[in-house]
């Protein structure tokens, strides 16, 4: 890279590419022979100087579609990341590549944030990571058209649309860039936006001249399962130590205290479990952090303040244990699992009292009526995946524009078909028992007057004398539950506004009522056995069929090794692909071992020697 003064202003020339081919880039550098779907064509596209919206899933390989015309075209690429973690992480990872990779941001003493901006001046930094925050400062921009840029890049794009599940205000200053910088194409990256967060993606960033580069939204190594919840700890335990014994993953909980005692729960049962919300002081966030990037087994239990951007490729399992508010962040969370492509689960427990607490959060929001009415209808979508009886993936897709043309096979509803029944006399006992009762009761109290309980309070009230009394005993109180919860969920009833848990009537139930209007409902699954380690888990599919276990893990163990020495996750050496692959071709010379996948010039020179070691111990 060629040295510049620090009084000219560079950044407005749109530098020419060079001789430097993509290809080339991608093999020497990253180590891969081919490009993925889209990746080329997105990359040839900015290369050749235009602007371009990535729509790509998570694990799809979203960051070399900066990072390789970055090392193709003259000049700095500016990399605009929304949090530190992430910054340092990707930094760490090209360092090991072999490029030159700095961040900005408040963790740098004066010092280092000199020293950064002396390297960049010079024309020493190939990419450079900063927060939204610090680009939009006037030192900032002033010391950015002091140098040649070679692109801009904003990732997690969606956190500029208002309407988005991870809004943050200083994206809407990014706009400026195009005035600011008219020559330097711009990339925006995202893994999740509906179409109508695309167009306010490209309106706020000024990029609706550019091209839109759409990758389907498919992740077929992920199973998709949502179960009733029962009791969330208990089934939690259930899950893991059935499915994923020892394996990586992310539990999420809606409040901080619930995640403390997940977290304590998990620990208390044997697992490796760390709490992470935004009540923690930030050396500790960063801790649990690092200590899940780098150690195996690590369970993470975490409000959605963790996990965007997170790199990890080996989380086998993402839980959720409280419904999320949209499809949106269901689909950016369990998008953490599997990045590998190698099975991994999405699990869910959800009940009434979920679809209660968001409909209450919502109503009693600050928001306007647009606002409102937007998040109903996200949180609706959320519903409906919960409550489908087909394919849970194709409703899934199709919400973000995306078709699955068959069943996928690969979710709870294509595994064990869900049945449903004529529930219309069992929903107006139901509404009637709201009705009778006044629209001031909670659902544990009507299945107590749909079941004839004789309990005190309901004499008090006298509710033993009404005529929904008892009319409800073909039922079981779990079966009541779930008519309750399907009836909310459907919107012919609705949580008291004023938070007092109580259900109330809608307007769509007047038809159920007269008898005019059916309903299916949803028969909730008995809670079937998951399948415990000896009789064939999801891991064993993925691992266990390395037909040289001892092998595999003596890999493992010097990827471990130098990870430590180098103080970096063991993923940044190299993922478990590249292992694997060793390990079916077991290499014999250095010259071997730079066509496996994953393995290039710099982890060759740096690492080569000591895999060999390894693999002629064998």
């Amino acid at each position: 890279m060629q040295a510049h003064s620090a009084f000219e202003d560079l950044s407005t020339e749109r530098p020419s590419t060079t001789a430097r081919k993509p290809e080339d880039v991608l093999r020497e550098v990253f180590g891969y022979q081919a490009f993925r779907p889209l990746q080329g064509d997105i990359i040839s596209e900015v290369v050749a100087g235009n602007d371009a919206l990535v729509l790509m899933p998570t694990g799809g390989g979203k960051s070399l579609c900066y990072q390789v015309p970055a090392l193709v075209r003259p000049g700095t690429a500016i990399v605009i990341s929304p949090l530190i973690a992430l910054m340092q992480d990707q930094v760490a990872a090209l360092e090991e590549l072999g490029v030159n990779a700095a961040f900005l941001n408040s963790t740098m003493d004066l010092d280092q944030a000199r020293a950064t901006e002396q390297a960049l001046l010079a024309g020493e930094i190939d990419l450079l990571y900063c927060a939204p925050e610090r680009l939009t400062q006037p030192r900032t921009l002033n010391l950015l058209h002091r140098i040649s840029i070679a692109l801009f890049a904003i990732d997690e794009a969606h956190c500029v649309s208002q309407w988005g599940h991870d809004f943050r205000s200083d994206y809407l200053q990014l706009g400026l860039l195009a005035a600011e910088f008219p020559a330097v194409p711009r990339i925006a990256l995202t893994a999740t936006a509906d179409e109508r967060t695309r167009r306010e993606i490209a309106e706020r960033l000024s990029l609706t001249e550019a091209r839109h580069f759409v990758s389907g939204f498919d992740r077929p190594n992920i199973q998709y399962r949502i179960a009733p919840k029962t009791n969330a700890n208990k089934q939690l335990l259930d899950f893991i130590k059935a499915e994923h014994q020892g394996d990586c993953g992310i539990v999420y909980c809606l409040s901080r205290n619930k995640v403390e005692s997940t977290a304590r729960l998990l620990v208390g049962n044997g697992h490796t479990a760390l709490p992470y919300h935004a009540g923690l002081s930030a050396e500790e966030r960063a801790h649990h952090q690092e200590r899940f990037l780098r150690e195996d087994g690590v369970i993470i239990v975490a409000t959605i303040a963790f996990g965007m951007g997170i790199d990890k490729p080996d989380v086998r399992f993402v839980a959720h244990l409280d419904l999320p508010k949209s499809l949106e962040a269901y689909y950016q969370e369990t998008g953490r699992a599997g990045r590998d492509g190698k099975p991994s689960t999405a699990w869910m427990v959800y009940g009434l009292q979920d679809v209660i607490k968001l409909r209450q959060m919502l109503e009693a929001s600050q928001g306007n009526d647009q606002f409102k009415r937007i998040e109903r209808q996200k949180l609706d979508a959320m519903l409906g995946l919960c409550e489908v009886t087909r394919c849970r993936r194709q409703v899934l897709l199709t919400y973000f524009g995306d078709q699955l043309e068959t069943p996928c096979g690969n979710c709870d509803t294509c595994l064990n078909p869900p049945e449903t029944w004529d529930g219309t006399v069992a929903v107006q006992k139901a509404l009637s028992c709201v009705y009778r009762t006044g629209q001031r009761y909670g659902v544990s109290y009507l299945i107590d007057v749909l079941r004839g309980s004789d309990n005190e309070r309901l004499r008090q009230a006298g509710h033993h004398a009404i005529s929904t009394f008892g009319i409800g005993t073909e039922l079981s109180a779990n079966e009541w539950k779930s008519v309750f919860r399907q009836l909310v969920a459907n919107g012919f009833l609705r949580a008291d506004p004023e938070g007092f848990g109580s259900l109330q009537l809608t307007e769509p139930c007047r038809a159920l009522l007269k008898g005019e209007q059916t309903i299916q409902l949803r028969k909730d699954p008995a809670a079937r056995k998951s399948r415990s380690r000896s009789s064939g888990s999801r891991r064993s599919a993925a691992l266990d069929s390395v037909a040289d276990q001892a092998g595999w893990e003596a890999l493992r163990a010097c990827r471990k090794a130098l990870a430590d020495q180098q103080g970096v996750p063991p993923y940044v050496i190299f993922h478990d692909a590249t292992l694997l692959e060793m390990l079916e071709r077991k290499p014999d010379s250095l010259e071997a071992m730079a066509e496996v996948q994953g393995v290039g010039a710099a982890k060759l020179q740096k690492y080569g020697a000591q895999f060999l070691e390894t693999l002629q111990q064998l």
